[in-house]
């Protein structure tokens, strides 16, 4: 392989290096890597990096302000690269977030838990900007890479910037669900995309004791985690490492639930009343945390609303997936109980309790004590044990 990486002596981005190193987010094996493949070579001039704390994005040009852009380029945080799949236009963020850039302590995390060695042929599924497949083919060798995008104006520039590097990996314009089997099989498959299922395909198209490594969630919020399997006998199995949020495979994106279809069906006035004895600050525990990880875990087809909290009161709101159900609990500053609303077939807020009770009672679980199981006739997420389903009904 032959690779000619820009030289590049950015303070910023060798503080970078050493901080993902000193958090283990890196290990010493990916360094060479990171030094040769510049995350900054593969964004475009024109991008939103993402304020976690704010939950918003700022434009960054690098024509009109290059300092900027590339303090931002060096930082360990996300960047949104592409909005509604491509329809967005100007410099203001668009509706809804579709090809970013990861956060570098994530994607190299997920490098290292991918654990691979010379000669291995590896999928990565969602290209994005490309900076990913790079730093595989830095390791692997093109031949050895394969990265797949659905978007064509996506992968497109991808394979600019990566034959630009001088690393060439196979670019595949697909749909990434599908994987590609005229590649494989494969030691090793990437996903830098979130996942609701893990395609069969991915399993089909992985050779015994391989590995997948994938963000995986439920429908009940965006937090996900990663998931490492080990693909033996027709089936993939393992356990959680990390809390993370990713944009969802387009294969498996859910629409956002219309709150006035679900009150169509019945008001609040109309709805049953309860009381929580369970605090906001037990339950809103924000993102990268164990808690709405596990309540996923246990209520099914089930999508959570955390609204703002205006005048010392936040509502939070359940939509039922398969029906109209919904339920809401109002937690307000000044009272040491919280009321609540449900309506519709199911009681959605009484399975909520009942699995933040469950989840309590195992002693406050991370994601790590949680695994995943995946066979020819679904899923089954366990605690501890694969022997111990979470859900209810198991």
């Amino acid at each position: 392989m032959t690779l000619n990486p820009a030289q590049v002596e950015r303070p910023g981005r060798k503080e970078l290096g050493r901080v993902l190193l000193e958090t283990h987010s890196m290990t010493s094996d990916w360094a060479p890597t990171f030094a040769a493949v510049d995350r900054a070579a593969f964004l475009p001039d024109l991008m939103w990096p993402f304020d976690m704390d704010a939950g918003t994005s700022v434009p960054v040009d690098r024509t009109a302000d290059p300092d900027t852009w590339y303090a931002t380029a060096d930082s360990d945080i996300p960047i949104v690269t592409q909005w509604d799949d491509g329809k967005h236009a100007g410099s203001a963020p668009g509706d809804v977030s579709t090809s970013s850039s990861s956060m570098p302590s994530v994607v190299y995390a997920m490098l290292q838990a991918l654990d691979v060695d010379a000669g291995m042929n590896a999928l990565d599924v969602g290209t994005g900007t490309g900076e990913t497949a790079g730093a595989l083919t830095h390791r692997l060798g093109g031949e050895n890479v394969t990265t797949i995008e659905v978007d064509r104006d996506v992968s497109a520039r991808a394979r600019e910037r990566l034959c630009a590097a001088g690393l060439y990996p196979v670019v595949v314009r697909g749909d990434g669900f599908a994987g590609c089997a005229e590649q494989g099989p494969y030691d090793r498959v990437l996903a830098t995309v979130g996942l609701r299922e893990i395609p069969g395909a991915w399993i089909e198209q992985t050779r015994p004791g391989g590995l997948i490594v994938a963000p995986w969630g439920t429908h009940f919020s965006n937090a996900d985690a990663v998931v490492r399997l080990v693909v033996k006998d027709g089936k993939a199995m393992g356990n959680f490492t990390r809390p993370v949020e990713f944009m969802k495979l387009r294969a498996q994106r859910s629409s956002r639930p219309d709150h006035d279809d679900y009150l169509a069906t019945g008001s609040m006035n109309d709805a049953d009343t309860s009381r929580t004895t369970i605090t906001e600050a037990e339950f809103v525990t924000g993102p990268y945390t164990a808690a709405p990880f596990a309540l996923g875990l246990r209520v099914p087809d089930c999508s959570q609303a955390v609204a703002d909290k205006r005048e010392g009161a936040r509502p939070v709101w359940f939509y039922g997936l398969t029906d109209r159900s919904w339920a809401c609990v109002m937690f307000r500053d000044a009272e040491n109980e919280a009321r609540v609303w449900q309506s519709g077939p199911r009681r959605l807020w009484d399975e909520t309790e009942a699995a933040f009770r469950w989840w309590e009672e195992q002693g406050r679980p991370e994601h790590s004590r949680f695994g995943l199981t995946v066979t020819r006739e679904g899923e089954t997420a366990w605690l501890d044990d694969p022997s111990r389903s979470v859900r209810p009904e198991d």
